[in-house]
């Protein structure tokens, strides 16, 4: 009884250590397969796949937004505001005309100035005394030019005379011929001094307009803007010396877009203000618009008057255009 025992406890010991051996070969395999697995999904290629795997199960990203630029003027033109120049319908350049020296300067920067007032003297003691000779050689010309039509009268009367006498064979043809030759002589003389009159006329009458040409005055109502002449400068013809420009009226220069070119049309109302002045409010109206476009900023020149300018305003400050509500 106690052999039978013993054996059955024998067989259950052997049963239990062979399941233990198959579960210790089994954790065995279950690591080596890991093992191998790990190595794999280190190769380059199997981490492209597992890679490839994953971004095709990813989901994919939404499609950006199309790119809108935003417009670059307001879509309603009475909201458009643009910038331009004030300047006035008359301005110049005022140069010199003939080469000479400064002698005297009568008008500073800011002076106001009429038509044909005297702004810079050049220096005309020579060619007032160029235009006293060339008088004084007309007054001498046109007496030997009195002189010899007497002259010439008298001759004429002789060669009358002679031709009477030549008829009536009185003379001889040698005096006749004397008779004629003296009035020729005085004909002659007649139209040299004429010519030299009429060469010391033009001499006088340049010298006049040099003389002119000495005063340089304004050639409008206006105001100095820029003075750059200095006493006793020597000046070249062409040289600028002054810069005069009219106070009134005012122009506004300024572009618009050309989609906007209907809505600034001849006539329609501009509201104006000037950073100078903010608390300035100017009235203006279009007067003239530029039937081009140019190509390079599709933009049209467009040419406004201010209405009853403000004293505040002068010809060169920048003002802020808009249509009028």
């Amino acid at each position: 009884m106690a052999d039978s025992v013993e054996l059955d406890w024998l067989v259950i010991a052997m049963h239990h250590r062979s399941y233990l051996r198959k579960l210790c070969f089994a954790a065995s395999g279950l690591a080596a397969v890991s093992a191998l697995l790990a190595g794999c999904d280190s190769h380059p290629q199997v981490q492209a796949a597992h890679s490839e795997a994953a971004e095709a199960a990813a989901p994919a990203p939404a499609a950006p937004a199309a790119y809108a630029p935003p417009p670059s003027v307001p879509a309603d033109a009475r909201s458009f505001t643009t910038t331009g120049p004030l300047v006035a319908e008359q301005q110049a350049d005022i140069a010199a005309e003939r080469t000479g020296r400064v002698v005297q300067i009568a008008v500073q920067i800011g002076d106001h100035v009429k038509a044909g007032e005297l702004l810079a003297l050049l220096d005309d003691r020579a060619l007032r005394t160029a235009c006293d000779a060339q008088q004084a050689r007309i007054a001498a010309a046109q007496a030997e030019v009195a002189d010899w039509d007497a002259e010439e009268k008298g001759a004429t009367a002789d060669l009358r005379r002679a031709d009477q006498m030549r008829a009536d064979k009185i003379i001889s043809e040698e005096d006749w011929e004397h008779v004629k030759y003296k009035l020729d002589e005085t004909i002659a003389e007649v139209a040299r001094y004429k010519s030299e009159a009429a060469v010391a006329e033009s001499d006088l009458s340049s010298a006049r307009l040099q003389l002119e040409q000495s005063r340089i005055v304004a050639p409008f109502t206006g105001v100095v803007g820029r003075s750059s002449v200095r006493p006793m400068q020597q000046v070249k013809a062409g040289d600028v010396l002054f810069w005069v420009t009219a106070e009134a009226p005012l122009r506004v220069l300024f572009t618009v877009p050309e989609n906007f070119m209907a809505d600034f049309s001849s006539g329609r109302l501009l509201e104006l203000t000037t950073p100078d002045y903010p608390a300035l409010r100017q009235s203006g109206r279009i007067v003239r618009v530029s039937p081009v476009v140019d190509p390079a900023s599709g933009s049209v020149q467009v040419i406004g008057e201010v209405v009853r300018p403000s004293p505040r305003l002068k010809p060169g400050m920048s003002m802020q255009v808009r249509l009028a509500p």
